[in-house]
Order: structure tokens, then sequence, then C-alpha cells
């Protein structure tokens, strides 16, 4: 009976090291693709990063030298105007879709809209920015550029809102409205606080991604030479100088867009990273402050 015992449990403990290091393996070739692209844009790249990438306008046609400031700074502002436009609807919209009436009309008409949204090709969304702005003021824009990418980050932030707020539990809302209060206060005081971790996440992925698009800004804000930051203006971004610099004969130009590609990857995990300094900042100061007192109480 012993034996019988001790082989079970030896037989358990195999099964439990095995799917571990099936899980171990899982999660390195998820990161390998990841880690290959940093370095080998890096490799690419890596010449062209200097003061004056960062600070310095491109050249004219044939000459060696220049920078993309113009177009790391475009990048920024119209990230900026799409997330200005998209968070607060897809935000309001998630709230909607989790906590009212969720066997309604409206809630499934919405809901259809949001999976829809998500799958139509960047293109597509592209086109008609192109088609709503562009045509109408005779010219490509900013604002049309922030248009386009604020219908690709509205779907992901209404969907992550709704998926987050499904986590609470609903005891949290009765308690609330056991007390008395109303149950707009209920949402916006309590559950929608608590999910802030999840819901600040879903918005800085829906950024994330966004800040890559290049076919929308194709047909929207276009691309520019030179600095500006006039919304009715064409407006430089990274994604379409890399794709302009790319496909160019001149080496010195696709040379900057390896450098460029890797600025924009440095900028999206820059964004995730700090999305998640944000949301452990008391995690990183307990552990700041536990590694302080372990170095001092090595000096002593």
């Amino acid at each position: 009976m012993m034996i019988e015992t001790t082989n079970y449990y030896r037989w358990r403990k195999f099964k439990n090291r095995f799917f571990q290091f099936l899980l171990i393996m899982a999660a390195i070739a998820v990161l390998t693709p990841i880690l290959l692209i940093v370095q080998y844009t890096f490799v690419k790249g890596a010449g062209s990063l200097n003061l004056d990438f960062f600070t310095n306008l491109p050249k004219p046609v044939g000459e060696v030298g220049g920078g993309m400031r113009h177009a790391i700074l475009g990048t920024l502002y119209l990230v900026a105007i799409g997330a200005a436009i998209a968070v607060p609807i897809g935000i309001m919209a998630g709230i909607y879709l989790a906590e009212f009436d969720k066997k309604s009309a409206l809630s499934r008409i919405l809901s259809f809209a949001i999976d829809l949204l998500t799958g139509v090709p960047s293109i597509i969304v592209g086109i008609f920015a192109y088609i709503l702005l562009v045509v109408p003021m005779k010219s490509f824009n900013a604002m049309a550029g922030g248009v386009a990418l604020s219908i690709i980050i509205l779907p992901i932030v209404t969907r992550a809102t709704e998926e987050i707020l499904k986590l609470v539990p609903d005891h949290i809302r009765e308690a609330g409205l056991a007390l008395g209060i109303p149950r707009w206060k209920v949402i916006f005081m309590i559950v929608v606080p608590g999910s802030f971790k999840g819901i600040f996440t879903g918005v800085m992925l829906a950024i994330s991604r966004a800040a890559g698009e290049t076919a929308p800004l194709l047909f929207t804000a276009f691309g520019n030479m030179y600095m500006s930051y006039r919304i009715d203006q064409p407006m430089a971004s990274l994604p379409v100088q890399i794709y302009n610099y790319a496909i160019s004969p001149f080496e010195d130009w696709q040379r900057q867009a390896w450098g460029g590609a890797f600025v924009l990857i440095i900028i999206v995990l820059g964004i995730n990273l700090t999305s998640r300094a944000i949301i452990n900042r008391n995690e990183l100061i307990n552990f700041f402050s536990e590694l302080k007192k372990k170095l001092n109480s090595k000096k002593a």
C-alpha cells in the first residue's frame, strides 16, 4: 500500500513538473519573436540613433543626415488627438454595456458594432476618415488622422472597459445601493475607481496599437517633411515616415527607416512600461524602500 501511494505521489509530481515545463516553453515561444524583432531592428537602426536624429528635420533629397523630430512629435500629437476623442467615449460605452440594460436592443446593437469595428481593416478606417474630413476640407490634415486613430482606439477601450467592469462582484454594487447611494454614484464612485488599473491598461494597449498604424495616416495626415502643429494641415508621423524612407532608393534614408522603426518600438514599449509603473507605483515604492534598507544595512 505504501509503495502504491509513493508511486502515485511521484506520478503526480512528474505531471506537475511536466506541465510547468510546457507552460515555460510556451512563454519562451511567445517572447522569442518579440526579442528577435527588437534585436534585429536595433542592429539595423542603431547607426541612425544620435542627437541629430531626434532634434533635426530631414535633409533635402540626396543629402546625408537629418532626423525625424517632426515625425516623432507628429506621432505623439496624432495619437493624443485620437485618444482625446476615443477614450472618454469608449469608457462611457463600456460602462453602459457592463452596468445597464444588457438585454436591450441598443446594447445588442452597440455590442455588435464594437465587434464589427474591431475587425475592420485599418485601411478601410483611413478611407472612411478621408471621405469624412479630407474631401470636405480639400486637404490632408492632422484632424482626419486623429479621427482615424480614434476609430481604432474606440473598440479596444470599450471592450476592455466592459470586460473589466464585469469582473467586479455584484455584492459591491448591492452594498452601495443598500446604503441608499444612487446607482450612478455607485458606478462612477465605487465600481469604476475600483477597476481603474484594468481600464487604464486597456487604454494604454489601445493607444499603443494606434501609435503603430500606417495605412489610416496615408489617407488622412499624409505626411510632411517640415514641422507642423496645425490641425488643418498635413502632419508627419513615424509610421508614414518609415514607410516613405523604406521604399526610397537612398541608402541613408533606408538606414534612418530602421532607426525610426526602433524608436517606434521603444515608444510603444515605453507607453506600456509607463502604464505598468503608474498602476504598480505602490509596489515600486515598496521595492525601492526595501532595496534602500538592504543597502544601508550592508554599509553599516
